[in-house]
């Protein structure tokens, strides 16, 4: 293939590269280089060549507002605000049931990753040393490596979305027919093989690090390792391992999509990927973040609060896969301190509009580290665990203190304890784990910055009835940033952190489980590192332990729990787990409850209807099998006849 294409020609070969998946090509970059410029005019300088790779790296997903109201919020850590709709929050519709083959889908994926990977190889195919603007033969095979990764990673984004996509493995001849271009799908485990094999392969070229902090950002092996050990956990998982339900699903060529029979090998390399991801990340540097107290012990508010906002550079080594921009397409922070502003109450300048479910806030353990909440009964109410102390009755008597320099609840660095819940508390947030008081702002909630505690009954400055007040008495906390000021326009900078070393273990942990539940004692010791920094009792036999899960299902089922507030509101965990778990019908498909946005009166009483501390249905939420995978828009399929659309849709 020629390097130096005619301008003309130049033109017609972006489109037709782009033409498997009807992508547009106006938009193939967001910093591309003038389309009247020739490959070999790009490529031989060295500023217009970077600009080339920034465009290839520019779709990286930023985990904050843009994704979490397009993907997040499609699982049952967030509950956002139905009266954001009408400001293109068309989520609040897709929870609902309403999403079809014609629907629009913000995340973007099938639309916005096709272009970059066909940038990507353009690149490889033409980029070159250029001693005399000082690119070196080391630096071409760094940069040629990113772009392997890239192409791997938005096809892992891509089919753990969709299921069944094509798989492009190169560059279409320019002269090739439509029929050549237009292809049908690939089975989904070709697809997981292809990718691991480039991510393997790339973790050889590119180092773990880089020394220098401009390159913060760059892929690296640590990187490829964490996106192949993340992705061989969900091809492992039920959703496409045995599962019968796409027995009949099959692409353009007959092939079945989906592998329907049961394969116990997917879970030890899994296991094997997870664990050397552990690993390798160790040897090179990276741990879990800590923050301690004066007399040494672990403070586990400060060390969980801060691991979503510390940079690498000041010491948070917890993270894998870091973006060191959380803005959208360059260096401001539009993304993050739009989140913030939807997790800030509307009395406080915010704009109120993202909260987290009840379900949520139950599954939050107790100090004593006891899930608080077993289940639900056939009205809504929950199955409340005796040995847990949990109470919804009353409000309590007297501030609660703990050990920590958290000072977000009217507290102070200098003193050795510091209040946790104000007297008044309702009790369902009295006496809960750390990550509960992190992640969930509660009516009564302390604000440092206001210095006033938060106020969502009906009618007061944080609550309803307006759409920017939270629809079931909660907002987010998690990852919102405690000096965030909208009044002054303060943006707090943090990364965009999308894997980090946390999630490794409790991957490890599930994945151990389920290719040698036997090897219990590896299980907890990654288990037990992680309640460990969140400040709960650990699982053991000694004293001050919870006793251990002694077999295989009740392991899972603490994994599981684990996963679940640890991981809270980090993007796409959550909604990925419900769907390779099969559990999404059973968690999403039901009506879900909050607190009473109609009330005005600090009140428990359920006869009372102005009291605010009572559980009230808010949303009746519907998933059935077609929602495991998002569906290909019918645009494409009637511009493409060898694509399959996904079952039920």
């Amino acid at each position: 293939m020629k390097q130096n294409i005619s301008r003309v020609k130049f033109s017609r070969y972006l489109f037709i590269l782009l033409f498997p998946f009807l992508a547009f090509a106006c938009d193939y970059l967001d910093k591309s280089p003038d389309d009247e410029l020739t490959l070999e005019m790009v490529f031989r300088d060295k500023t217009r060549t970077e600009d080339w790779l920034a465009g290839v790296y520019s779709k990286i997903p930023i985990p904050y507002l843009d994704k979490a109201k397009h993907v997040d919020c499609l699982a049952d850590d967030f509950s956002p605000s139905r009266g954001w709709e009408v400001f293109g929050w068309d989520v609040v519709n897709k929870i609902q049931g309403n999403w079809n083959s014609s629907s629009g889908w913000g995340a973007g994926y099938w639309g916005d990753f096709p272009p970059k990977i066909r940038a990507a190889y353009i690149f490889i195919n033409n980029v070159k040393a250029n001693p005399q603007q000082l690119v070196s033969e080391q630096e071409v095979a760094y940069m040629k490596a990113e772009c392997r990764f890239l192409i791997a990673y938005y096809y892992y984004i891509m089919v753990s979305n969709y299921g069944a996509i094509p798989l492009q493995t190169g560059l279409s001849d320019i002269d090739a027919s439509t029929d050549e271009l237009m292809i049908g799908q690939t089975p989904f485990d070709e697809v997981i093989d292809w990718i691991d094999g480039e991510l393997l392969e790339v973790s050889k070229i590119l180092p773990p690090s880089y020394t220098e902090a401009r390159k913060y950002g760059r892929i690296t092996s640590v990187m490829c390792m964490a996106v192949r050990a993340r992705m061989l956990l969900f091809a492992a998982s039920p959703l496409v391992n045995g599962n019968p339900d796409y027995k009949a699903y099959v692409n353009d060529k007959g092939v079945e999509i989906f592998n329907t029979t049961y394969d116990q090998t997917k879970w030890d390399k899994a296991t094997q990927a997870n664990k050397y991801l552990v690993d390798f990340a160790q040897a090179n540097g990276h741990q879990l973040y800590y923050e301690y107290n004066s007399d040494g012990s672990i403070d586990p508010f400060m060390s969980y609060q801060n691991m979503s906002f510390k940079r690498f550079d000041e010491g948070n080594k917890e993270i894998l896969f870091g973006r060191p921009s959380t803005g959208n397409g360059g260096g401001s922070n539009d993304d993050s301190y739009e989140y913030d502003k939807h997790g800030t109450p509307r009395g406080m300048g915010g704009n109120g509009g993202l909260g987290v479910s009840q379900e949520l806030v139950d599954a939050f353990f107790m100090a004593n580290g006891e899930s608080p909440i077993t289940g639900y009964n056939a009205d809504g109410s929950p199955i409340i665990n005796p040995a847990s102390g949990y109470s919804e009755e009353g409000f309590s008597t007297a501030d609660e203190m703990r050990k920590t320099k958290w000072i977000e609840s009217k507290g102070s660095r200098d003193d050795i304890e510091n209040p946790i819940t104000q007297e008044g508390t309702y009790n369902m947030y009295c006496n809960r784990e750390p990550r509960f008081y992190l992640s969930v702002l509660y009516n009564g909630s302390w604000v440092r910055r206001e210095n006033r505690q938060t106020q969502f009954y009906s009618g007061s400055p944080d609550g309803g009835p307006t759409h920017d007040a939270p629809q079931n008495g909660y907002l987010l906390r998690k990852k919102v940033h405690p000096d965030h000021d909208p009044r002054n326009n303060i943006r707090a900078y943090r990364p965009g952190i999308l894997y980090r070393l946390g999630e490794a273990y409790l991957n490890y942990a599930e994945a151990l489980n389920e290719s040698n539940p036997g090897n219990s004692t590896e299980i907890l010791f990654y288990l037990n590192k992680i309640r460990e920094r969140a400040g709960v009792p650990s699982y053991g036999s000694n004293v001050g332990q919870l006793p251990a899960p002694s077999k295989q299902s009740a392991m899972r089922e603490a994994i599981y729990r684990e996963r679940r507030v640890e991981l809270n509101c980090e993007f796409s965990i959550r909604y990925d787990d419900l769907r390779r778990l099969m559990i999404g019908e059973k968690t999403l498909n039901r009506t879900f409850y909050g607190m009473n946005y109609a009330g005005t009166q600090k009140s428990d009483d359920l006869d009372n209807p102005q009291a605010f501390f009572v559980r009230k249905p808010y949303m009746n939420r519907v998933f059935t099998k077609r929602n495991y995978w998002a569906p290909i828009h019918q645009g494409q399929i009637d511009k493409n006849p060898n694509l399959r659309q996904l079952p039920g849709f």
